[in-house]
């Protein structure tokens, strides 16, 4: 079952890297994302009942991880649909933070420490570095916001754009909508990872 699911994302990617310019998986997940900032989306984090698979919430509603599963729709990839598949056939993988006793497939992709846990599944997982250089556009960067006073997890997307300070820039959304903004290592880093055509799903 995993091994299929893995060959499954593996070709999707393949079909979707073939079908638009540029073929480049990570320049394709920066653009989709910096495109989201175009758009006036409220912060709004309430649970909410979606169609599955390829559901969301509405289009002018939306949370950080909401930047993350659009970036990849528009590539042609549906992480409510891998992480939802996931979480079924590996529920104890993924963090007990909420209380849960099976996959939802309304939040769970909506959840930055699940979309964490899924992409380290699927090998996607990079060192954490304090170097501009280590990153690329398109990778996925998750941040704890509150340090060592406490838990509040933050993820946002990495573009080929740089900053003043010599940074790329992340599209994030923090509370105004996606933004394009000079804050990669602004806040302690939790996660750092990078979608490729070879490693894309869980291993089995």
């Amino acid at each position: 079952m995993r091994l299929l699911l893995a060959l499954f994302f593996v070709l999707v990617l393949l079909v979707g890297a073939a079908a638009a310019e540029p073929s480049d998986i990570g320049a394709r997940l920066a653009a989709a994302a910096i495109e989201q900032t175009k758009a006036r989306v409220v912060y709004d984090p309430s649970y909410r009942r979606m169609a599955y698979p390829g559901g969301d919430v509405p289009a002018d509603r939306g949370v950080c991880s909401d930047v993350v599963v659009r970036a990849f729709r528009a590539v042609g990839v549906d992480l409510q649909k891998y992480v939802h598949e996931d979480m079924i056939a590996h529920f104890a993988a993924y963090p007990r933070l909420w209380g849960l006793t099976r996959a939802d497939a309304n939040i769970d992709h909506r959840r930055v420490p699940n979309l964490e846990a899924y992409l380290t599944r699927a090998g996607a997982s990079l060192p954490l570095s304090l170097r501009a250089g280590d990153f690329e556009a398109g990778d996925i960067v998750a941040w704890n916001l509150r340090g060592e006073a406490g838990f509040l997890p933050h993820i946002g997307i990495v573009t080929d754009r740089v900053g003043v300070s010599g940074w790329p820039l992340v599209v994030h959304n923090i509370g105004a909508g996606p933004v394009l903004e000079d804050v990669l290592f602004l806040w302690p880093m939790t996660g750092h990872y990078r979608v490729t055509l070879a490693r894309s799903a869980p291993a089995s």
